[in-house]
């Protein structure tokens, strides 16, 4: 009789305890516990880990080879462990190439439909490969603007923001600071041109010439300095302001600098292809009446309706085959939500939640059986009207004959388990014992579990009264993506919650619409965006004065290899950096701080280049990271390793916790005062040299969250936070929220976008938009306090938050 348990003995991965767990087969399992507590290291690191192990054993003496590089999980045994799929939520940002139709290889069938079924204009002198019909290959890309759909271009008006200034008064805003500029000004002025007179007082040949002609005319120049310094001419080159703009866009390397030429850009359709990046010869085959950028624009709810007649054709044909699987894959990724979605939405405008969902619907078409699912918070980001289908789909995985592991914090998911493994009981070293591994009800008898209150309690918080507004901020007439013509009030001084079920508008409403209208109020201009990013028109805004300063918190990655982390992007490595410095070994060898940086050559690592890691290629797999075979993770050279600070080293800081180095630097301020707000966002588990790529979007947002608290600020600040909670525990939530509302009680604006009805339920404030997603979204459904919102019967989110003990007012 076979064992139908997956036993796990001895796992000892990051701060796991030598855990000992046996976990049921053909089950729902979920992992829980507060973050940083282990349930990771237990799903992903060791079990996981170990399934791949082996499968890179059974291949080949070349994958073999690998797993000496990637590393082997610290673990025992594990028994009974079946094949296993990750779907976890992808740590790196997806490329503005990448679209929902690649990431659910939807677009592959597409384009072999065109190919082989399309109808061809008669002077079509043969059929056109698959490839032809992708913008991603240089058979199908459009020629001008190679694939992108859009080309990037420069205005006067782009350039010269204020024609009321002179040259010499930086009218040409594009141009350089410091030196640089005042030599583009003097070679104009010796070229001949009148830099004093006000901009709009120039001839149009003039001014045409200054911003955009391609000469680049060299002339003797003889500075004007102040008195006393010496004035040597020399040989000054020009260059338009148009020039400069596309080339240091194009080729600086400074992402400081093609951010800021980046505002004085013009985002235009591309002419040669009106913005659908294929060629002409492709966009000239039709199928159903439609070319294939018509097809890949439709929401694929509207494009699975247009496909089932063929679908349906009953024949043996090539069409129906194709159109039957595309109809069929569509009605999945339809049931889970995303029906709103089109086929060319670029992949870094999607959500981590919404792109765990759309691989996940990939895997429910394989019809894999017998293997482990392993996913990791498949809730994120969707309201809990998107979860009940995230349900129904899992259990449709689990139907089909395989195990699913769940790394879950939300408790909705939790309660429907068949069993849960809770780790904790906190984080870190403080963390790593497995609490709990049995039915979800045994739960309740486990008093130092984290979980428990949350699973069990059903007495709701005790509601505050609402804070009253200090003003509104208004925006009327909002028309993006499907916000039609919407009219959005902000109260200020208030905690706001927007809502709405997964693409009804919200994260465009707030993290585009009101932050670049902020932005744009303060002189900030928009974030750098997505290649192509349409700007929202609006009819009009008001109360815009009231903000002195904006800080948008977004999900997006602290940085993209290793070499970024927690230390380095929050600055308290700077105060470490000098701590090590200071020592008196450091000082009789003329070692500085730049010695104790992993970025300089004199200090680091060479094998690595500072890293700590080596990129580690896999044929036919994902690349992964392998420790240095040279430093083994430290990053440093063995000389910089030899000097020491209260006994540890500039390696043994790095590879502490938050908690840990809070203490061992607690006389140090610089390095205290970040510590401490990182503490206070709940991030006291992560180890100060934790890479970047290991950190989820929640981790990244809460790190920006607390670099910004540690700055002392005047005046109103309005903060914007794209899902706060994503990836905590409902403890942790509580600990992030106790700073939020702390913001809100000094006198700013904290506006979320959220889909945690507890936070939903605390807020002043609600705007709830929908009802549904894409085109049956983009509107507000309800707004104002809680209760009101929960007395709207059109609302989606009403019925949550009554759940949640709100007490209706109508």
């Amino acid at each position: 009789m076979t064992d139908s348990y997956v036993r796990v003995r001895g796992a000892r991965e990051h701060n796991l305890r030598t855990v000992d767990v046996d976990i049921p087969r053909d089950t729902l399992t979920v992992f829980t516990g507060v973050s940083g507590s282990g349930k990771s290291s237990l799903a992903f690191g060791t079990v996981y880990a170990e399934a791949q192990r082996r499968y890179f054993e059974s291949v080949a003496p070349y994958a073999r080879r690998l797993i000496h590089q990637v590393g082997a999980p610290k673990v025992e045994e594990i028994t009974g462990l079946p094949p296993a799929v990750a779907l976890e939520q992808r740590r790196s940002a997806p490329t503005s190439r990448s679209s929902v139709g690649t990431v659910t290889t939807l677009s592959n069938t597409l384009r072999m439909l065109f190919s082989r079924a399309g109808t061809y204009p008669e002077d079509a002198p043969e059929r056109l490969d698959s490839d032809a019909f992708s913008p991603n290959t240089a058979a199908g890309a459009c020629p001008e603007c190679h694939g992108l759909g859009r080309v990037h271009r420069v205005t006067e008006e782009s350039l010269v923001p204020d024609p009321s200034l002179s040259v010499r008064d930086g009218a040409i805003a594009a141009w350089p600071g410091a030196w640089q500029g005042k030599n583009l000004r003097d070679v104009l002025d010796a070229l001949g041109y009148d830099i004093d007179k006000p901009w709009r007082d120039l001839p149009a040949a003039d001014r045409d010439w200054i911003l955009f002609t391609d000469e680049q005319p060299v002339v003797t120049v003889h500075p004007v300095r102040e008195a006393g310094r010496i004035h040597r001419p020399y040989q000054g080159q020009y260059q338009s302001a148009k020039r400069y703009v596309l080339h240091t866009f194009a080729d600086s390397k400074s992402e400081t600098l093609r951010k800021r030429v980046q505002r004085y850009l013009v985002s235009a359709p591309c002419p040669g292809c009106g913005g659908r990046r294929l060629r002409p010869e492709a966009l000239a085959v039709t199928f159903a009446g439609h070319d294939i950028a018509e097809l890949s624009g439709l929401p694929l709810s509207g494009l699975a309706e247009l496909l089932r007649p063929t679908a349906g054709a009953g024949d043996d044909g090539v069409a129906p085959a194709l159109t039957g699987d595309l109809v069929a894959r569509i009605d999945v990724l339809t049931e889970l939500g995303l029906g709103y979605l089109s086929m060319d939405r670029a992949a870094p405008t999607l959500s981590a939640g919404e792109l765990q969902r759309l691989r996940l619907a990939t895997q429910l078409r394989s019809g894999l059986f017998g293997v482990v699912y392993v996913l990791d918070e498949p809730s994120a980001g969707l309201h809990p009207a998107d979860t009940e289908a995230l349900l129904t789909v899992l259990g449709r995985l689990k139907e089909a004959g395989n195990t699913l592991f769940v790394v879950e914090h939300d408790m909705d998911v939790v309660r429907r388990a068949d069993w849960i493994v809770d780790v904790g009981p906190e984080a870190g070293e403080h963390g790593g014992r497995v609490l709990h591994s049995g039915p979800v009800a045994g739960l309740a008898q486990v008093a130092e579990s984290a979980t428990r209150r949350f699973l069990f309690d059903d007495e709701p918080p005790a509601a505050r009264p609402p804070r009253e507004p200090a003003g509104e901020l208004a925006l009327r007439g909002v028309t993006l993506h499907n916000l039609r013509s919407v009219d959005a009030t902000f109260p200020l001084g208030v905690f706001t919650a927007v809502t709405g079920v997964s693409g009804s508008g919200k994260s465009t409403l707030v993290t585009r619409v009101l932050a670049d209208a902020v932005a744009d109020h303060l002189g900030a201009g928009p974030e750098e965006d997505e290649e192509g990013a349409a700007r929202a028109r609006l009819a009009g805004a008001e109360g815009l004065e009231a903000v002195d300063r904006l800080v948008r918190v977004d999900q997006k990655p602290i940085g993209r290899t290793p070499r970024s982390n927690l230390a380095t992007y929050t600055g308290l490595f700077d105060a470490v950096r000098k701590v090590f410095a200071a020592t008196d070994e450091a000082r009789a060898r003329g070692y500085t701080a730049g010695r104790f940086s992993f970025n300089v050559a004199s200090g680091r690592c060479e094998t690595c280049q500072g890293e700590g890691f080596v990129a580690v290629e896999l044929l036919f797999l994902p690349g992964t990271y392998a420790p240095c075979t040279a430093c083994h993770g430290a990053r440093y050279n063995p000389e910089t390793l030899e000097i020491t600070y209260r006994g540890r080293t500039v390696a043994d800081v790095l590879g502490m916790t938050v908690d840990a180095a809070a203490d061992f630097l607690a006389d140090v301020p610089a390095a205290a005062r970040s510590l401490r707000t990182l503490q206070e966002v709940g991030l006291g588990y992560l180890r100060l040299g934790q890479p970047a790529t290991e950190l989820s979007g929640g981790e990244a947002q809460r790190i920006k969250l607390a670099t910004e608290l540690q700055r002392a600020h005047r005046g109103h600040t309005l903060y914007l936070l794209d899902e706060p909670t994503t990836g905590l525990h409902p403890a942790d939530t509580e600990v992030l929220l106790r700073q939020l509302h702390g913001l809100v009680d000094a006198g700013n604006t904290v506006v979320v976008v959220e889909h945690d009805m507890g936070v939903v339920a605390g807020a002043d404030h609600v705007i709830d938009l929908g009802p549904g997603g894409g085109t049956a979204g983009g509107r507000i459904v309800a707004a104002g306090t809680p209760a009101e919102v929960a007395a709207v019967a059109e609302s989606r989110t009403a019925a949550y938050l009554a759940r949640r003990g709100v007490v209706t007012v109508g």
